[in-house]
């Protein structure tokens, strides 16, 4: 099977952003770790979209596991669409307009 095509809404590589610089100033080595994991994320997505479970508004979720974060995406035919990449304490569904 090949893998689908990711794509990010433009709030998705906002908030993406933003946690790395968070955690680059509080600690470099840990913005490392936080972008290393994130790119897994994505490439696992991209390789097994259906894998992790249904969430909110049609999407599914991939939780990472050293960080309180959450990659939110959306299948389409051939590629998915990451919506968020949603902070765990947040309100769940701040971004199903996207």
């Amino acid at each position: 099977m090949a893998q689908a095509t990711v794509d990010f809404h433009p709030d998705a590589v906002l908030e993406g952003a933003a946690a790395n610089a968070w955690y680059t100033e509080r600690s470099p080595v840990a913005a490392v770790a936080l972008v290393t994991e994130l790119d897994s994320a994505i490439e696992a997505i991209a390789e097994q979209p259906t894998r992790w479970p249904r969430y909110l508004h049609g999407t599914r979720r991939y939780l990472l596991r050293r960080f309180p974060y959450a990659v939110v995406y959306r299948e389409k035919p051939g590629s998915v669409l990451v919506v968020a990449f949603a902070h765990c304490s947040r309100r769940p569904g701040y971004w199903k307009g996207r």
